[in-house]
């Protein structure tokens, strides 16, 4: 449509100066029709047209089918054709048993093949959570979470990672991203703190629009004025600013703010989570997720006032509203009612995982029984083959075979290193302790993040709830201490801090020269990661005080989803960095221990003195309130 072609130009104008991060390929064409006998197969035609003469000829059941968004595991091929399935996805983990490119793409067109093979041929959308690099997928490149991109804060680093991570999901066929996530956490107790780049609106609007581009724009050397893969900023609206203690949900615990009730006036909602969607649709978004959240006691998915008028009427928003991960199902305890309320107030495709038959059913019954109007339907529908078309899939539906080498490729892991060293936040650097001579002769490492890459990755890595372990490839921090100190430098390395059988040559315990600890959260998701009391571990605790006492200077990292109370011991420390989620790349914090690079990473959320301060935030705190401010990070 002009609209979206106009800004697609411009857009493309406007990253010319941005070196790109790949050279890929053009894609392929995958399916060549012999013949174009109806409009909407004729990619000269405009957009507009196309929707509105495959529209046309449209059933009701395939029209609902395209509403229809189904978990890979849930579905086989046989009923995407048979119910006219308009998305597959794959939720966190959801990986072919086989976790390799080669089995992402022939399971992804074995479900695309199903949808071309129905009367109209109309392609499917695949979606997966590649929030942090396309991280289901073993061996692809793992970015730093978005909690440690804000505080790099690097708009043109954010466009290169949304490029790379695109290109990745290309390879496998993917053409749908859930992501970015724009919520503004307002309070770090949330297990969702680390997938929002800050608690400071402004900074998330500064680095969502870049990486939204980079996802979407095409690349030098591919067709221009379509979209390279969709982005879906989420979770609209509010998400990040529900009440401690009220959420209802309960998946393995009890959530106390995902999935919660966010209590605020109008203009207050407005003012703080509303300019980063303002900024993505003027960029061109053709997806919003909705939240799971309510505004005082409405759920955001049956509310027609935030997700109609306001985001499709107010903002001007022509592309379509997904739901959560069965969120329509919470509107109401009568599903019938809940499909019906949710579809009214604008949402577009239901993300129905498990029993998509009652979806459809509920949905058909509703339209013949006047509940939901067919006026409805075709604009819900409408806006979705908005989303297709636009993403040349009805040309382009299948994986481009060049693309396997870009998945994990040393470009990208260079990226990504980069993205480590400058998400970096130094706390405290007292002794001139920082940056580490590499000539120093004996070190002690320890702390099991300090050798994991599941720790260094967090949640939504390879799994749903991430895992510990050699989960992915990729370097640890410890191997990049290894590796960046002298050959004459002792490396000793113990997860627990026990050196006592480290002796000088008459049998005396040894006293590093450096003794490093990391300190780490157990990976991950949503609501699983809810938190009531952030201080540390006693394990933690006891791990630094134990490696204290064995060396001259003591250096703590830290790795985590948000900050962490440890302000009783912070007095032990010598420097204090705050690593945050880095990814695969942990190799990228050596690069900086050893001044190779300088500490340039500033805090995007306020670390708090104690519990008893939560919420504590910018929009909240006083002056000397926090341990470190918002901003914070010496350099």
């Amino acid at each position: 449509m002009p609209r979206q072609l106009i800004l697609f130009l411009l857009t493309t104008l406007l990253i010319g100066c941005i070196s790109p991060t790949i050279q890929p390929t053009p894609e392929v064409t995958m399916t060549k029709p012999t013949e174009i006998t109806d409009l909407y197969q004729d990619p000269t035609q405009p957009i507009e047209t196309r929707i509105d003469d495959l529209l046309a000829r449209m059933t009701l059941a395939e029209k609902i089918g395209q509403m229809t968004q189904v978990e890979k595991n849930s579905i086989t091929p046989e009923d995407v054709t048979a119910y006219f399935i308009g998305s597959v996805l794959s939720g966190g983990g959801g990986s072919p048993s086989n976790n390799t490119v080669e089995s992402w793409v022939e399971m992804v067109e074995a479900f695309q093949q199903a949808a071309r093979q129905t009367r109209l041929g109309i392609p499917l959308i695949y979606g997966v959570d590649a929030v942090h690099g396309h991280a289901n997928l073993k061996g692809a490149t793992v970015f730093p979470h978005n909690i440690g991109l804000g505080a790099a804060n690097d708009p043109e680093l954010m466009h290169r990672i949304g490029q790379a991570t695109a290109v990745e999901m290309l390879a496998t066929g993917i053409r749908w991203n859930f992501a970015p996530a724009v919520s503004i956490s307002q309070d770090i107790r949330w297990g969702r703190t680390f997938e929002g780049y800050s608690e400071d609106t402004e900074l998330v609007t500064r680095l969502a629009v870049p990486y939204f581009l980079g996802l979407q724009t095409p690349p030098e050397g591919w067709t221009q004025g379509q979209i390279f893969v969709l982005a879906t900023p989420k979770h609209y609206l509010g998400d990040g600013g529900t009440t401690f203690g009220s959420s209802t949900a309960e998946i393995m615990q009890p959530f106390l703010l995902d999935q919660g009730d966010t209590h605020m006036d109008d203009a207050s909602l407005r003012e703080l989570f509303l300019p980063p969607y303002r900024a993505v649709i003027d960029a061109g978004a053709l997806s919003i997720m909705a939240s799971f959240s309510s505004w005082n006691g409405a759920k955001m998915h049956s509310h027609r006032y935030l997700l109609t008028d306001v985001l499709k009427g107010e903002l001007s928003f022509d592309g379509f509203i997904i739901s959560d991960w069965e969120a329509v199902n919470q509107v109401s305890n009568d599903y019938h009612t809940a499909v019906v309320e949710s579809i009214n107030a604008g949402i577009d495709m239901v993300m129905t995982p498990y029993d998509y038959k009652a979806f459809i059913t509920a949905l058909t019954e509703a339209v013949n029984e006047g509940h939901v109007s067919i006026d409805r339907i075709d604009d819900a529908v409408r806006r979705i083959l908005r989303a297709k078309f636009m993403l040349g899939l009805f040309e382009r539906p299948y994986a481009d075979p060049s693309l396997k080498g870009t998945v994990g490729s040393q470009a990208h892991r260079d990226l990504a290193r980069q993205a480590v060293r400058q998400s970096l936040v130094l706390l405290k650097n007292v002794n001139h302790t920082l940056p580490i001579p590499k000539d120093t002769p004996l070190i002690f490492v320890a702390g099991e993040g300090a050798d994991n890459i599941g720790l260094q990755s967090g949640g939504w890595t390879i799994e749903w709830l991430g895992k510990s372990g050699a989960i992915t490839t990729g370097t640890t921090i410890l191997e990049g201490i290894q590796v960046s100190v002298s050959p004459d430098t002792q490396v000793n390395y113990n997860r627990f801090g026990r050196f006592d059988r480290i002796l000088d040559t008459s049998g005396n315990a040894l006293i590093a020269d450096v003794g490093l600890v990391v300190v780490s959260e157990e990976p991950y998701a949503e609501g699983i990661g809810d938190r009531a009391d952030l201080t540390l571990l006693q394990a933690d605790v006891d791990l630094i005080h134990r490696v204290r006492e064995r060396c001259q200077k003591l250096i703590v990292i830290v790795i985590s989803g948000r900050p962490l109370v440890l302000t009783d011991q912070l007095s032990e420390m010598d420097a204090l960095i705050a690593a945050w989620l880095p990814g695969s790349e942990g190799a990228g914090v050596a690069d900086v221990l050893f001044g190779d690079y300088p500490f340039s990473g500033k805090l995007p959320y306020t670390w708090p003195r104690s519990n008893d301060q939560l919420p504590l935030n910018v929009n909240n705190s006083q002056e000397g309130e926090a341990l470190f401010p918002f901003g914070f990070g010496l350099e």
